[in-house]
Order: structure tokens, then sequence, then C-alpha cells
């Protein structure tokens, strides 16, 4: 087929694709790719992968749904901006509403106008610049284990520790002035919980975004904001991108920085309590050792469950399926880092076993996320640290009693008690 041939299938595939309605309620039926039994993915994903790495998931209103499961299929439709889109949001959101309220950011542009964003955002995560952020890093890790000292013997790690923590260091990298940081954490909440509506997640993200919004606008009429990322967004980037798009860039990196590190570090600890082997490597802190636990923690918890969607623009092989012009393609994380093809039992626990490829936990491709390495920082520092000040720390309660989140694309645990020792 011609590129011009392919490029009129997928717009007319597409034009089917966006009569998909505005959904307000994840079927049950398909709910469970983003539900886990406790920490680990339910059984009916591994079913899944069984029948195929790639299968025919849903359809609606004619469009094809497929899921990927498998690891080498995920990486490879991650990496293939040629043949899949990422800019679904005529699909899957509503377009009369205010900016603020709509979908959207890098995971969900194509080029050219994902360079154009990521090239904004690339210069704050580069080696120099996340080293000189390690004082910071350290400076809040600090604060929040005095805060469960102060608060102890029985403190909610969830609060006082994994949130904490993430939510300083992103506040610090965005130059969120100390007065805003409470008005800003309460709109940060439940912008991934999909238990009441499918849909409820672009309204919950609305309050965070239009805070950032209106903080650039606010900067760009009259700078007041300490040098960090908005501020220089607004200064160097000003003449070329509106509020909508500056504030969305920054929301992008405190959406990217915030929950999923914070579902890390809690639900990391959870299973560090259960192996404490790592637990110890952790507190000796030989780099090598701590390396290797957190890339396995990142294997194992790999909180964000689902990539942002790909739509096909052309007719595609993955894996054995032939995937058509305007189909969609979900990529189940969990799924592909627990693929017994691509490791040796995958549901243990295991910071010694050789990996051939790294985790796809940050994505993979194009799309990757730009704050991986900022990340990896944050819980290298935090993890050890918490080791280190609580080498005796233990669940306070029956794990039995322990919730988990029912259904969410960022996979969490509510509450963690536990006991300082």
């Amino acid at each position: 087929m011609t590129s011009s041939l392919r490029g009129t299938a997928f717009r007319l595939a597409l034009t089917t694709a966006r009569r998909v309605p505005y959904v307000r309620r994840v079927p049950s039926s398909i709910r469970f790719p983003l539900q886990r039994d406790g920490i680990h993915p339910v059984a009916r994903l591994a079913t899944t992968r069984e029948a195929g790495e790639v299968v025919r998931f849903a359809s609606l209103l004619g469009t094809r749904i497929w899921l990927v499961t498998g690891y080498d299929a995920a990486r490879a439709v991650l990496a293939d901006a040629d043949a899949f889109a990422n800019d679904v949001r005529d699909i899957i959101g509503r377009q009369d509403r205010s900016p603020a309220e709509r979908i959207g950011g890098l995971g969900m542009t194509d080029q050219p106008d994902h360079g154009r964003l990521r090239g904004v955002l690339t210069p704050w995560f580069t080696r120099r610049r996340l080293a000189a952020l390690q004082p910071d890093i350290d400076r809040v890790v600090e604060a929040a284990l005095d805060d469960m000292a102060a608060h102890g013997p029985v403190v909610d790690l969830v609060e006082r520790f994994g949130f904490q923590v993430p939510f300083g260091v992103i506040c610090d990298l965005l130059g969120m002035p100390e007065v805003d940081r409470d008005a800003f954490r309460r709109h940060g909440a439940a912008r991934f919980d999909l238990r009441d509506a499918g849909g409820g997640i672009f309204d919950t993200a609305t309050g965070t975004r239009q805070f950032l919004i209106d903080l650039v606008a606010s900067e760009r009429r009259s700078p007041h904001l300490p040098d960090g990322l908005v501020a220089r967004l607004v200064a160097d980037h000003g003449d070329d991108f509106d509020d909508v798009e500056l504030g969305g860039l920054a929301d992008g990196v405190f959406l990217g920085g915030y929950e999923t590190s914070a579902s890390m570090l809690s639900l990391g600890t959870w299973v560090l309590l259960q192996h404490p082997e790592s637990w110890d490597a952790l507190r000796r802190g030989e780099a090598a050792d701590v390396d290797r636990v957190v890339e396995e923690l990142l294997r194992f918890v790999c909180p964000v469950q689902m990539a942002f969607p790909r739509i096909a623009r052309h007719a595609v092989a993955v894996g054995d399926q032939v995937v058509e012009p305007g189909d969609i393609v979900l990529v189940s994380l969990t799924g592909a880092e627990r693929d017994p093809s691509h490791r040796v039992d995958p549901e243990m626990f295991d910071p010694t076993s050789a990996r051939s490829a790294g985790t796809l936990a940050f994505g993979h491709g194009l799309h990757r996320c730009v704050g991986a390495e900022l990340a990896r920082m944050e819980l290298r520092t935090a993890l050890v640290a918490l080791a280190r000040r609580f080498p005796d720390l233990a669940l306070a309660c029956d794990p039995d009693e322990l919730r988990f989140t029912e259904l969410a694309i960022v996979h969490g645990v509510e509450a963690l008690p536990v006991r300082l020792g």
C-alpha cells in the first residue's frame, strides 16, 4: 500500500473511531488489566496472555481494541511511533470543555508537536541538572523521616512518607511557593481512580491543571516565583507557547513525578518488608545493590498499569496479529513485566535475577517518561534513608487489612500502617 493510500485508510478509520462516545464508566468485562490482587496482577491477565501476547480485547461501534500483555510485543508497540499515533484525545475525551478540562500533555501528542514540547522539558532532566537536585531531595526525605519520628511509634507510611517525599520534590522542581502547596496538593488527589467513572480521571485532573495554568498566567503578568520550572518556562518560552501549553507541560511533570512515585515508595516499602535481605541491602547502601533492588521494585510493582492508548496509522503486525488502521492498542505494562517468556519466575521478587532488557515501568521509545531518572533518584535516596533511619520497620496491622486501589491506572495502597521500631 502506498503512503498516500495508507494515509487515506488511517483517516477513514480514525473518522470511524471518533464516533466512540465519551465513556463515563469502564465496562466490568474489560476492567481486569486495571485490577490487582494486592500487589499482583489478577489471574485473568495471565490467562489472557496464555491465549496470546496480543488479543482482541473489545469493540466499540466498530472500532477494534487490542490488548498487549507480552513483553516483546509491548516494547515493539511502544517504540513504533511511525505505525501508532498517541493523539487519541478526540476519541476518549470530550472537546466541549475548557482547556483545563481536556486531556493532553506529552503522552497524547505526536510528532512534530511532541518533539517541540519535549524539547522544552529535556534540559530540566539532564544528568547535570538532576545532580544539582540531590541536596533538595535529601532535605525533603529527611524532613519526611523527622515527621514520621515525631508522629510514631505507629504511622501511616502512605501519608507521612509515600506522598510527602515526591510532593516536596516536585514542588521544589516547579518552584511552587510554600503558601500555595496545601491548595495544590488538594487538587492532586484521585487523578487515576476509575471506580466511579472512566471519564472521571479527566474531571479530577482539572484542578491541578487549572492551578498551574493560572500560575503561568500570573507569572507572565508579574514575575514573582522562585527560579523553578514554571518561572523558567515563562521566561524562556513565554513567546512561543500560550498559558495552556506551558501549564499543561508543568502539569505533566507533576503528574509523572507525584502519584507514580508516591505509589512506588508505599508499595515498594510493603514489598521490602516481606524481603528482609533486600531491606538490609538498602540499609548497607552499596550502590550496585541499591540499583538492583530499585530496578526490581520497578518491574515487580510497576504502578502504572496501562500505557497511553495507541491508534494504528496503518495495518501493522503486532505479535501474531494484524492490527488495522484506526484500531486502538492498549499495552498492559504490568502484564508485560510479568511475562514468563521474558523472565524466569516473574511472579517472584528477586533483585539478583539478570534481565535481558530494561523495565517498562517508565514506558519505552519516544514517549518514555521524561522524568524517569529523577524518579530513580527519589527511590534510591528515600528507600535507603528509610531503611537506615528505621531498620526495624514493620507492618502494624494484619496484611489482610490492607486496602489497595480497586480500579486505577496507577495502582496503590490506601494506607500502610507501620511500626517504626
